[in-house]
């Protein structure tokens, strides 16, 4: 927060077009593994900055692995627009087991362990249970990693603007799964983020009892990066709406992470 509405230009850097990386993001991911490194040094980190890094020996399997974004939604950040997030999952033998996304602006935090449940600030949270999409409040973000399928997204947009009651871009993928997971929106869809994006909501989601899959109903979001996240009653309906417009196979497999 000390560097919010203060970055200098020369501290704020171009990863890809509307991709960008501050000073910011590195002193929070450099933070983070520091904290995780002095706790857990027979685990690892991947981090959206700096890649994946072994704690401990390279030579021996890590325990687990700490995915981190640690600041989603730079965009905002580097134009002081208070919406943005950190991001912190731990996944052990291919599987999420814990998720943490924090809004330092409001000092909000969504936090989840598998099977043990989900909170927002302390108090146990549950997804959306409305069963009407008519009544929706859905969040999305804009495909800027995916600029060639924006015809695609576009007639997704569409539909899901004209059945759904309203729809909201705010720019951080992980603070919108963290908002469906305690029931604020009610649906959310993106597609190709990265797996830093999506881990920790994802398990904030599941464990309030909502659904997030990829594009055809399945368990590879993670791997493949698209998203349809709901309460459990909507999502059918979001899957139907989605499956008019696009599908796994449009999109090339991601390099494994």
């Amino acid at each position: 927060m000390k560097h919010f509405r203060r970055l200098e230009p020369s501290a704020i850097d171009l990863k890809g077009k509307n991709d960008f990386v501050s000073q910011a993001d590195r002193e929070s991911e450099a933070a983070i593994f520091d904290y995780l490194k002095e706790r857990h040094d027979d685990h690892a980190l991947l981090g959206e900055e700096g890649g994946f890094r072994h704690f401990g020996s390279s030579s021996a399997e890590p325990k687990g692995e700490w995915i981190v974004d640690p600041l989603d939604g730079t965009a905002n950040f580097v134009h002081g627009f208070p919406v943005f997030s950190v991001s912190v999952a731990l996944r052990q033998r291919g599987r999420i087991v814990a998720g943490a996304v924090l809004d330092p602006v409001r000092d909000d935090l969504w936090c989840a362990e598998r099977g043990a449940g989900a909170f927002w600030n302390g108090k146990k949270m549950r997804a959306s249970g409305k069963t009407d999409f008519g009544e929706a409040f859905v969040a999305t973000g804009f495909p800027f990693r995916a600029r060639r399928m924006i015809d695609v997204y576009l007639a997704l947009f569409k539909d899901v603007f004209l059945e759904g009651r309203a729809l909201r871009r705010a720019g951080s993928a992980a603070l919108d799964l963290a908002y469906t997971a305690c029931g604020v929106f009610d649906a959310f869809f993106e597609l190709q983020l990265s797996v830093w994006d999506i881990a920790a909501g994802a398990i904030l989601l599941e464990e309030a009892g909502g659904i997030i899959t990829d594009l055809d109903g399945g368990a590879r979001h993670l791997e493949r990066g698209s998203v349809l996240a709901a309460g459990a009653l909507l999502h059918p309906r979001l899957i139907e709406i989605a499956r008019r417009h696009v599908d796994e196979s449009m999109f090339e497999p991601p390099a494994p992470l």
